[in-house]
């Protein structure tokens, strides 16, 4: 059984790779990775993963390695959203 911080991990991984438009063999080359150690990984089958190894994941996408592990925002709250809408629309010079 996966935990909720490794499935949290793996999709974040998944999203950030998707989010370049790679599969995983383009971004295991493009990267210096070997494709089927990368896709162990992202398929949860490398459960152990050294803090090195998240430290390189996460600077490929420039990122901490901390920062792999926060939920994945797929569109923004409505209210958020509402609120940039008003901002753009509204005058705000004085």
């Amino acid at each position: 059984m996966e935990s909720p911080t490794l499935k949290r991990l793996l999709a974040r991984l998944k999203q950030l790779r998707t989010q370049l438009g790679l599969t995983q063999e383009e971004f295991a080359d493009k990267f210096g990775l070997s494709y089927k150690y990368y896709q162990a990984v992202e398929a949860g089958r490398k459960k152990d993963l050294r803090l090195s190894t998240l430290d390189r994941l996460a600077a490929i996408h420039g990122l901490e390695a901390w920062q792999l592990l926060l939920p994945i925002q797929v569109k923004p709250p409505a209210k958020a959203a509402r609120v940039r809408k008003v901002l753009k629309t509204k005058d705000v010079r004085k």
